[in-house]
């Protein structure tokens, strides 16, 4: 089995990748999902991020209201919140791995973790994509998704950037880098040499 790894700044659409990776047959699991499910109520992450951010950032029936965390956590705090979700995403994505290997030794596993990095996750994978783009193509992309004006997108999309590791120090570290600059032609291409490139790095694991 080969593990890789997506990662990339925000809104640069690593979700779009994991898709096109996914319908080429890989295995795919988005640590923003994951982080997602384990921060809902009755869960030990619940727990702990609403001890240490308040009550302030649920809402009325007692979920987390995620905006309103980011904005509690980003960017002085960031890693504080880092602290108390990525160990248990982290070992979720280790376990859903170890089950798919159980099930296909053959398989290409795929986790989309934006804060790949800044977890120190980047061990636990044999091949790492780094996905860039355009800094206005993020804010677009940031302002559609949140259905916020352009300026106020501007903002948080800086804000955000200036918590986490610099693109450019991300792509450095990767084994592969994709530029999905809103072209998806051109993005599929790419997607589709790095998918070649990784059924054959698979394939040389077995040996």
């Amino acid at each position: 089995m080969l593990r890789v790894a997506i990662t990339g700044g925000i809104a640069t659409g690593k979700s779009t990748i994991g898709e096109m990776f996914a319908r080429r047959g890989a295995h795919v699991i988005q640590a923003d999902r994951v982080a997602h499910q384990l921060m809902s109520p009755g869960n030990d992450v619940y727990d702990k991020v609403v001890a240490h951010f308040g009550r302030e950032i649920l809402n009325p029936d007692g979920t987390i209201n995620r905006p309103r965390l980011a904005q509690a956590a980003f960017p002085d705090k960031v890693q504080e919140l880092n602290n108390l979700v990525h160990p248990a995403v982290l070992d979720f994505q280790d376990r859903w791995m170890d089950k798919i290997g159980e099930e296909d030794p053959n398989a290409i596993v795929i986790c989309e973790a934006a804060l790949l990095f800044e977890a120190k996750g980047e061990k636990r994978y044999d091949k790492i994509i780094v996905v860039r783009t355009p800094f206005d193509t993020k804010v677009q992309r940031y302002a559609a998704k949140m259905k916020q004006r352009l300026g106020d997108a501007r903002m948080e999309v800086l804000r955000r950037m200036n918590a986490q590791m610099s693109e450019e120090e991300k792509a450095r570290r990767a084994d592969y880098v994709i530029d999905n600059n809103g072209v998806l032609d051109h993005t599929e291409e790419q997607v589709e040499k790095v998918w070649l490139d990784l059924q054959e790095q698979a394939k040389l694991a077995r040996v």
